[in-house]
């Protein structure tokens, strides 16, 4: 497949995407109002991309109120310290 005119990563399913922000705001410490906040279906290619526009998608924003992402981090922390 052809990649979207808008040159965002493009993404199967709503549920790929979703998984994609979650792992990119566990991994990359964004500044406050920075970064990807949620998922839309594109109209031009009818993937989904990740955008840091409009409301913050829902799953991230239960992630983040109930600690998870900071706990991934933590995680992943630590397995950075092991493999060294």
């Amino acid at each position: 497949m052809a990649g979207c005119i808008s040159n965002k990563k493009m993404y199967p399913t709503q549920q790929v995407a979703e998984d994609v922000l979650i792992e990119a705001r566990t991994r990359y410490d964004y500044a406050q109002g920075y970064g990807p906040v949620g998922v839309y279906k594109c109209d031009d290619c009818g993937e989904y991309h990740l955008t840091s526009q409009g409301p913050m998608n829902e799953k991230l924003a239960t992630y983040l109120r109930d600690g998870k992402i900071d706990l991934q981090k933590e995680a992943d922390r630590w397995m950075k310290k092991f493999k060294k």
